[in-house]
């Protein structure tokens, strides 16, 4: 799966395209963010397949070409045809990811219909199985390096579980001080890694030249069409080789989509081809060795130093899919997918720039349980592909729906994409024979949180129905303090509302209770667009309703973390806003309580509750805002649903 990779560039950064940097050290950078995963999977690929195809132990040279060939030819369909060429044109104003695909399939301002709906819920979907995918991808990329130690200390074997789990428990606990100070190793380190892997391949090449058979796709049919039933196991092996290939789109904001494919077809398809092709020489000539071909093609001088390589390239691989969750969790709450979470931003501008807690410890507690209750690569693998193959389904469904918005051939978009779409269908088929055997796993933590962003998402539209009955218009305001006028107070009152309409309840129930305004008001709505990034000339409107009472949206991009006395003062030096003292200035925010009583339609009391247990464990608005807390008053506001 993808990492910062999986999921997207690190929100607060402004978007890096090829432009920004020299193509050299971006396609670098990239390597280490966007080839974590994909890189790794020779250590488990081959041998999971391979085991598939011989359950007596033995396996024929018939399906060692077969099972090379399928893993070949599905990285040059599915990685560089599919990802590398087409789905990284369907851009966000140059960001990707499936939320970033979402945003375009189901803009807030298009009228909704049953399609367009239902393809929000597919794309939610999508979106969860990445921290399912998420929780898999560290333990079986850790757990595959260690795994080295059963092939060249045998003895070792009961410490790969403990060792898996150290490694693991410190790579989780540092994310709260941000990884940039290794970040920029990132590169360099798996450059290294490919070059080790493509090297190894070739001593397995000259071995045993026969291997190179496989290069024509039809030594993957042949053998496919002879093994009967079989054939569904190995293609669900051989399709681990293509897991990580969302990291491609994910990323393509972050170094712009040029780096990304020559890195791609420069270096990491290369060694990647030259490795399996290489272990599977190695299998032609000695058929049992099935445990761990990647590792016995190495020469005994180059044994630990290969598996500290090994688990060095699987703590990047698990660092940007644990970087990825962090991006695609605040991408989730400003496209309103997730109640507000504590987001905090560590040092440096590459990897790890924000920390989530909740979702750092969510992962850590969903891997370690992978880790030991799996307790090998070769169980994690059935849990590992299903997750990844459902999304390169949901992936296709959603790009053909944006290729025909845009108005693209029909005929064109049917034909291309209802071909991969078949393939996506045929991997997910061959991994769904691996449901019981782990593939549920990640599944059901898909599932859960795909229910529980469809019930905030709910929540909050129900929510935001009673708030408009219940906001007086601004010209009763207006009528309302004319006929009773309230104390005036010297200085700037600043309202947070959830929409740019009507008075926010906060401040009409401060006027009704306490009988006092501010001399100069100042209404802020803070709104997200389906952009990823708002230009700063167009991140604040304002517009006046009377005197002394002016309206402010606030925009921002969903790749942005919302600084609302940041943009307002950048507002006033502009001359948009007047008479604000961004120091002396007071927030009024609504403190919410939710009762649920089942009183209002829209969803089950049992689902009202859940709701309500989540509104209240978001972060308050005036701490996801970055408020100063001296300045904040909230104003309560009990809303029975």
């Amino acid at each position: 799966m993808s990492a910062t990779a999986k999921i997207a560039a690190a929100p607060g950064a402004a978007p890096r395209k090829e432009t920004a940097r020299a193509l050299g050290p971006a396609a670098l950078a990239c390597m280490g963010v966007v080839f974590g995963d994909i890189g790794t999977s020779p250590l488990y690929t081959l041998n999971v397949a391979a085991k598939s195809a011989s359950p007596s132990g033995q396996i024929t040279p018939e399906a060692v070409l077969g099972i090379v060939s399928l893993i070949f030819w599905s990285l040059i369909v599915v990685i560089s045809f599919k990802y590398a060429i087409l789905i990284m044109r369907a851009d966000n104003h140059g960001e990707g990811g499936i939320l970033a695909l979402l945003a375009l399939v189901s803009p807030r301002r298009a009228k909704q219909n049953r399609w367009r709906a239902a393809m929000v819920v597919v794309g939610l979907i999508g979106a969860t199985l990445l921290y399912g995918d998420g929780t898999i991808t560290p333990a079986i990329s850790v757990l595959s390096a260690i795994e080295g130690l059963k092939i060249y200390a045998p003895q070792m074997e009961h410490a790969v579980v403990p060792l898996t789990v150290v490694i693991l428990v410190g790579l989780f606990l540092i994310q709260r001080n941000g990884t940039s100070f290794i970040g920029g190793l990132f590169g360099p380190v798996m450059l290294i890694w490919f070059i080790v892997a493509g090297v190894l391949g070739v001593v397995g090449i000259v071995r045993a030249p026969a291997v190179l058979a496989a290069l024509n796709p039809l030594a993957a049919v042949t053998y496919l069409w002879h093994a009967g039933p079989l054939a569904f196991v190995v293609i669900g092996g051989a399709f681990l080789a293509v897991t990580g290939g969302e990291a491609f789109y994910a990323d393509m904001g972050h170094f712009g989509p040029l780096p990304i494919r020559v890195a791609w077809f420069g270096v990491a398809l290369p060694a990647l081809t030259l490795n399996y092709f290489g272990q599977g020489g190695l299998l032609l000539t000695e058929p049992g060795e099935l445990d761990s071909p990647f590792y016995e093609l190495a020469p005994q001088w180059s044994h630990y130093p290969l598996l500290v390589l090994a688990t060095v390239a699987t703590v990047i691989a698990s660092q940007s899919i644990i970087s990825g969750a962090y991006s695609m969790t605040q991408q989730a709450i400003s496209l309103g997918f997730l109640p507000r979470m504590n987001v905090i931003h560590t040092e440096g501008r590459e990897i790890g720039q924000i920390y989530v807690p909740f979702v750092n410890w969510a992962l850590a507690a969903g891997t370690l349980t992978a880790v030991i209750g799996f307790g090998s690569s070769d169980a994690l693998a059935g849990a590992f592909g299903i997750a990844v193959s459902l999304l390169m389904v949901i992936t296709t469904l959603m790009a053909t729906f944006v290729a025909l918005h845009w108005k693209h051939n029909p005929l064109v978009v049917y034909t291309v994409n209802g071909s991969l779409l078949a393939l996506d269908l045929l991997f997910f088929t061959s991994t769904s024979t691996k449901l019981f055997d782990g593939g549920w796993f990640p599944l059901l933590i898909a599932f859960v949180i795909a229910f529980l962003m469809l019930t905030w998402r709910k929540g909050e539209e129900v929510m935001d129905k009673f708030r408009i009955e219940l906001r007086e218009r601004a010209q009763e305001f207006l009528e309302h303090i004319k006929r009773d006028p309230p104390y005036r107070l010297p200085g700037t009152a600043i309202v947070l509302g959830r929409m740019a309409k009507g008075v926010p309840l906060a401040l009409s129930h401060n006027v009704n209770c306490n009988r006092v305004l501010h001399d100069h008001v100042l209404l802020v709505a803070v709104t997200t667009t389906e952009t990823p990034y708002v230009s700063d000339e167009d991140r604040v409107a304002v517009t006046t309703i009377s005197e002394g009472i002016e309206r402010a949206e606030v925009r921002y991009g969903f790749m942005e973390q919302p600084n609302v006395p940041e943009a307002l003062a950048a507002a006033t030096a502009r001359g948009q806003i007047a008479n604000f003292d961004a120091a002396r200035a007071v927030y009024y925010t609504g403190h919410e309580t939710i009762i649920p009583s089942g009183l209002r339609p829209g969803m089950a009391r049992w689902r009202e509750a859940l709701f309500a247990l989540m509104h209240h464990n978001a972060q308050r608005p005036g701490a996801y805002f970055k408020i100063p807390a001296a300045q904040i008053m909230e104003i309560g506001v009990e809303f029975e649903i």
